[in-house]
């Protein structure tokens, strides 16, 4: 056997709240890896939901790598979601039309931080929330209802408002080595034979 299907919507039977992610994604804006999972009790095609004033024109990307594990509720605010702050007021007179239009924002005039990007093998806690253009970097772990403003390094564990780091998951020449082996890029058939090597933490197995 070489593992579950990646492209089965939702592969645990009797337990339809957990989904493969890609499969439910219906936005071509927001990019999602192979077994990539949400777990929601009202149902994992909730979760585009959670992803908040992501609107086309803005122009950025959500994009969640491999293997990741997202609990129920996690927000992601996306760059739509500025306003003006370089005036007196941060009111966004324009999108009410009916002459107030006259003070649209130029390019440039709303903070724009980029695409948000998920790493591989990242876990997401309950109600955590990714402010817009945040990178969380491989085998990253944020804690339940966290507010990450800021860039995650890879297998590092944060948590808080705003969210900080903890600890690291493993020693940098660990972290080094991990990332690039990348285990997550291999073949299901390869993951499937080295699996007792890649949920223990003997690197030299691993190797």
């Amino acid at each position: 056997m070489n593992g579950p299907n990646p492209n089965n919507k939702t592969p645990m039977q009797g337990f339809p709240q957990v989904g493969y992610l890609k499969n439910f994604v219906t936005q071509k804006n927001i990019e999602i890896g192979d077994y990539t999972y949400y777990d929601d009790p009202e149902g994992p095609e909730n979760f585009e939901q959670n992803v908040l004033y992501h609107f086309p024109f803005v122009g950025d990307k959500l994009i969640i790598g491999k293997f990741c594990a997202i609990a129920k509720d996690v927000k992601f605010i996306m760059n739509g979601a500025n306003h003006k702050i370089s005036g007196f007021s941060t009111y966004p007179f324009q999108i009410f039309g009916n002459g107030w239009e006259k003070v649209s924002p130029k390019k440039g005039d709303l903070p724009y931080k980029g695409d948000t990007i998920i790493g591989n093998d990242v876990w997401l806690g309950y109600k955590s929330t990714i402010m817009p253009g945040v990178k969380i970097g491989d085998g990253a772990i944020v804690a339940s209802r966290s507010v990450v403003t800021k860039n995650v390094p890879a297998y590092s564990i944060v948590g808080g408002n705003p969210a900080k780091i903890i600890k690291f998951r493993f020693d940098e020449g660990t972290i080094k080595r991990l990332l690039t082996i990348a285990w997550w890029n291999w073949s299901a058939r390869k993951i499937t034979k080295n699996l007792k090597a890649i949920v223990n933490n003997d690197i030299e197995k691993l190797l």
